[in-house]
């Protein structure tokens, strides 16, 4: 099955087999239950779309996959179900581009199966003047101990750390920062509370965790000792092109739900459609979903082309994230009350995306470094 094929059968899934449980009690503020997942992925495998974007151990192309990840993210639930959600489909394309084979026969293999979730651990608490937007200030400490390596630390916004099965920890080391993965449950890593924040669509939520005295052997070390700052660049460049897919889906059908009603919806005499106050809302969606789209597959196509793509990433990170989100707040006021109400998945994308603002790098952080790497190219124009 090509990517056209496979963004198109996820697409019809989603609408079809997916919506229907966005009503379903199992959604919980934390997201959605353990045995809501299971049920849902069992669905997905049977339609033999499971986890659709690696076949046979091979990653579709950035741009095919921004096709597959858009159809999927049409509904809150569906990145979940078809397993391509944050933060396991950022954790796969790490593992697939830097473990060993026996690390990715016992850690990617399971989260490709979708049997296991995954945590990615390196956000720390501002309590505790630990990393969060700047990773170099991390706190969490790993020390080598024999062939082993001992970690202590406290990591903050640990999404999906509620009932993972895999971690990649990240901590400071002599020469910079390792990452390590880690089998979980362990004694080692415990959660202290689940975070009550303004989204609900990832399983586990977003947890503050303790790691006191955790023991990893030598060989889980993911890549090479102290190049863990490295390592996350190869994971957080495409994570951030790969929220804006899934996004643009999720604010896709939050614009389709608002232009049914102002469609059916009359007001003064007319449909809502008809008021240019409400029309020209709409027209201003149509216009940003395709920019959103415009910028997603051409940091694709600069990933695809072998690049980094860390300025890139950052580009469409704060471009999609702020189109989005006028999109969602745009369909929040075309419906009015019943926007601001759970009867439709509108409210919900709107907070969802709200929070996409500041996940994986808020937009400030991103424009600084932006302008950083202005100056930089400024001031050499200059000198040459």
């Amino acid at each position: 099955m090509n990517p056209p094929e496979i963004a198109t059968q996820v697409e019809a899934f989603v609408r079809e087999t997916i919506v229907p449980y966005e009503r379903d009690p199992r959604c919980t503020p934390h997201g959605p239950s353990e045995d809501l997942v299971t049920e849902l992925r069992t669905h997905a495998r049977a339609a033999g779309l499971l986890t659709p974007h690696i076949a046979n151990g091979a990653h579709l192309t950035h741009r095919e996959t921004a096709h597959v990840l858009r159809a999927a993210g049409l509904s809150p639930l569906g990145p979940v179900a078809l397993n391509v959600a944050a933060p396991d489909e950022g954790n796969m394309y790490l593992l697939g581009r830097v473990a060993t084979s026996e690390q990715k026969q016992r850690f990617l293999d399971p989260l490709i199966a979708g049997t296991a979730r995954s945590a990615f651990f390196m956000t720390e608490p501002a309590s505790d003047g630990g990393a969060g937007s700047d990773p170099s200030m991390m706190q969490t400490v790993a020390r080598q101990d024999g062939n082993h390596w001992v970690i202590d630390g406290r990591k903050a916004f640990i999404t999906g750390a509620q009932g993972a099965k895999i971690g990649i920890v990240m901590a400071k080391t002599e020469e910079g920062a390792t990452l390590f993965l880690v089998d979980l449950p362990d004694p080692a890593v415990r959660i202290e509370r689940v975070l009550d924040t303004i989204d609900s669509s990832m399983p586990g939520g977003h947890s503050i965790v303790a790691i006191e005295g955790l023991r990893v052997p030598a060989d889980q070390i993911l890549g090479e000792p102290h190049k863990g700052f490295d390592y996350a660049q190869v994971r957080l460049a495409p994570a951030r092109l790969t929220h804006c897919m899934r996004w643009l889906g999720a604010a896709t059908r939050a614009h389709e739900i608002a232009c049914r009603y102002a469609v059916k919806r009359h007001a003064f005499g007319k449909p809502l459609i008809d008021h240019e106050g409400v029309g020209f809302m709409l027209a201003d969606n149509r216009i940003a979903l395709q920019q959103a789209w415009l910028m997603i597959d051409w940091c694709a196509g600069v990933l695809d082309g072998g690049a980094p793509g860390i300025a890139e990433s950052s580009m469409a990170k704060v471009a999609v994230s702020d189109l989005l989100f006028g999109v969602s707040d745009r369909c929040v006021q075309v419906m009015g009350g019943t926007g601001v109400s759970g009867d439709t998945i509108v409210e919900q994308v709107f907070r969802e995306i709200r929070a996409f603002r500041i996940y994986d790098g808020p937009t400030e952080v991103h424009k600084w470094s932006l302008a950083k790497r202005i100056k930089r190219e400024t001031l050499a124009g200059m000198e040459g």
